[in-house]
C-alpha cells in the first residue's frame, strides 16, 4: 500500500471512531448538556482530557524538533506550567463555580457589566478563531503534501471535508463529546510517541540501557539553562513565563476551561486539572526523548537534517529504512490532535458565542436555543474554514508567525480584566473598558517596537504581562467614585 492510501486509511479509520464516540456521548443530551457537558464527568476523565487539550498538531510536529536548537529547554517551562495548573485550580476554579458559569466570561459581566462582558467575550472569539484556524491550516498542509495532493485532491476540498467533519462529530454532543474524544486523543498520543520511541531506537540498535546512556550524552538532552539572563532559555523567563501563560491560555480561555467545569464541583475539578497538569510534564519529556532519537537516527543514517526542525519527524517517520507502522503511528499522533484540538476550538466558540454574545441561554426556551446553537455552530465551522483558506492564499511564515502574536495580544487584555476583577473590588465606567482593551495591545505594539530599535531588546512572553499591566492600569483610571 502506498504512503497516501496508508494516511488516508488511518484517517478514516479515526474518524470513525470519533464518530462512534460522539455518538455514545451525546445520547439523552439536550441543548444545556452541549453547554456544559452536564456536570458530571468523572475528574480522571477530565484528567486525562485536559492532558492531551493543550497538545496541537502543531505541538505533536515541533516539539520532537525543538530539541536541535533549544534542547529540552522547554521543560522549564512546563515546570511553570504546573505551578499555573495549582493557582487556576484554587484560584479561578472555586470562583468560576461559585458563580454557576457556563462561560468562564460570564464573570466580567457580574463583576463589571454588559460591556466588558462581550468585550472578554470578543477578544477569545477573535483569538480562538485565529489561533485554532492557524494551527489546523499547518496540519492541512501537511496532509496535503502526504495523501491529498498525491491523489489528485486540492486543497479546498481537503479543508472543506475535514472542517464538515468536524463539525458533525461535535454538533450533538457539545462539551460531553469534546471531553470523550480529548480522552481518545490523549491515548492516540502516549500510545503514538511511546511506540515511535521504541521503534527508532530499536532502528538505531539500542536496547534500554543503551538508548538511555545515549540520550543523556547527547548535547539535545541539556534540560537546565541558569547561565545567560539575555537568552530566551533562561531558566527563571522560561517558568515565570509558563506560570502567566497557562493562567492565561487555560485558565482564561473557555475552549480549556469547559472541560474542567464539566465536573460536577470544584474539588473534583481541582483533582483532574492538578493530575493532568503534573502529568504533562512526563509527557512532553517523552516527545523530547523522542526528539533526541530522531536527531541521533538522522545523524547515523547519513540523512540530511531538515532545514526546518517542524519536519524532523515526518521525515524520519516516512523514511525507507523505518517500518510502516511508524508512518502510521504519526499520521495517527497528528490527526489525534490536530481534530480533536479544532473540535474543541468549534465547541468553545459556539458556546461563547451563544452565551457571552447572544445570551441565548438566559433569553429562549430548550427548542429555540437548540436552533440558535445548531446555527451558530454551521456559522463557526464555516468562518474557521474561510480563515484556514485565507491563510492558504496569503501562506508565508511570517503570516502564520503574524497570527501568533496577535493571539499574544489578545489574551493579555483578558488577563488584566480577571486579575482587576479579583484583585480591585472597586468598580469601574463599563462603557468605557472596550477602549482601554484596545488601548493596551496598540501601545504595547509601539513599546515593543521602541524596545526593540533603542536597546536592541526583543519582548517575548512579556508581552502578554505587559498587555495584562496596561490593562488594569487602564481600569484603575476608569473606577468609579
Amino acid at each position: 500500500m502506498t504512503t497516501p492510501w496508508i494516511v488516508l486509511a488511518t484517517i478514516i479509520g479515526y474518524f470513525i471512531l470519533l464518530f462512534i464516540i460522539s455518538w455514545l456521548a451525546s445520547r439523552g443530551s439536550d441543548s444545556k448538556d452541549a453547554l456544559t457537558g452536564g456536570r458530571q464527568a468523572p475528574w480522571f476523565i477530565v484528567a486525562i482530557a485536559m492532558l492531551g487539550a493543550p497538545i496541537s498538531g502543531v505541538t505533536f510536529v515541533s516539539v520532537p524538533g525543538m530539541v536541535v536548537a533549544k534542547s529540552y529547554s522547554y521543560l522549564q517551562m512546563v515546570l511553570g506550567f504546573i505551578v499555573g495548573y495549582f493557582a487556576i485550580a484554587y484560584v479561578l476554579l472555586p470562583l468560576f463555580y461559585k458563580r454557576h458559569l457556563v462561560s468562564i466570561y460570564g464573570y466580567l459581566e457580574q463583576r463589571f457589566g454588559g460591556g466588558t462582558h462581550k468585550t472578554g467575550a470578543w477578544f477569545f472569539f477573535i483569538s480562538k478563531m485565529l489561533g485554532a484556524a492557524a494551527r489546523f491550516y499547518v496540519v492541512c498542509v501537511t496532509l496535503q503534501l502526504l495523501v491529498f495532493q498525491p491523489l489528485g485532491i486540492p486543497f479546498i476540498i481537503n479543508v472543506i471535508a475535514t472542517v464538515a467533519l468536524i463539525f458533525l462529530y461535535t454538533l450533538q454532543g457539545g462539551v460531553k463529546t469534546v471531553i470523550w474524544t480529548d480522552t481518545l486523543k490523549s491515548f492516540c498520543l502516549i500510545m503514538s510517541v511511546v511506540l515511535c520511541i521504541y521503534f527508532v531506537a530499536s532502528g538505531l540498535g539500542y536496547n534500554l540501557g543503551e538508548m538511555c546512556s545515549a540520550i543523556a550524552g547527547d548535547y539535545s538532552s541539556r534540560m537546565w539553562f541558569f547561565d545567560n539572563p539575555k537568552e530566551g532559555t533562561y531558566f527563571w523567563k522560561q517558568f515565570i513565563a509558563g506560570i502567566f501563560m497557562v493562567i492565561a491560555t487555560t485558565g482564561l480561555d473557555q475552549d480549556l476551561m469547559q472541560r474542567t467545569l464539566a465536573s460536577k464541583d470544584a474539588a473534583e475539578s481541582k483533582k483532574g486539572l492538578i493530575v493532568s497538569g503534573i502529568t504533562q510534564f512526563f509527557v512532553i519529556g517523552l516527545f523530547l526523548i523522542l526528539g533526541t532519537l530522531l536527531s541521533l537516527y538522522v545523524t547515523k543514517n547519513g540523512m540530511a537534517m531538515p532545514e526546518k526542525s517542524d519536519e524532523l519527524f515526518g521525515k524520519v517517520a516516512f523514511a525507507d529504512g523505518m517500518p510502516v507502522v511508524v508512518g502510521i503511528l504519526f499520521i495517527l499522533g497528528l490527526v489525534s490532535a490536530a481534530y480533536s484540538a479544532a473540535g474543541s476550538a468549534l465547541t468553545a466558540l459556539t458556546t461563547s458565542f451563544t452565551v457571552d454574545i447572544l445570551g441565548a441561554d438566559t433569553k429562549q426556551d430548550e427548542a429555540r436555543l437548540s436552533h440558535t446553537r445548531r446555527i451558530v455552530h454551521i456559522a463557526m465551522a464555516a468562518g474557521m474554514g474561510i480563515v484556514i483558506l485565507v491563510f492558504y492564499a496569503i501562506s508565508n511564515s511570517d503570516a502564520i508567525s503574524a497570527v501568533y502574536t496577535l493571539a499574544s495580544y489578545t489574551y493579555g487584555p483578558i488577563l488584566g480584566l480577571f486579575a482587576y476583577g479579583m484583585m480591585c473590588k472597586t468598580p469601574v465606567r463599563d462603557r468605557l473598558v472596550p477602549i482601554v482593551c484596545v488601548a493596551a495591545p496598540v501601545i504595547s505594539f509601539f513599546v515593543q517596537q521602541w524596545l526593540e530599535k533603542q536597546y536592541e531588546y526583543t519582548l517575548g512572553f512579556e508581552l502578554l504581562l505587559l498587555n495584562a499591566a496596561l490593562t488594569m492600569i487602564g481600569l484603575l483610571l476608569l473606577r468609579k467614585k
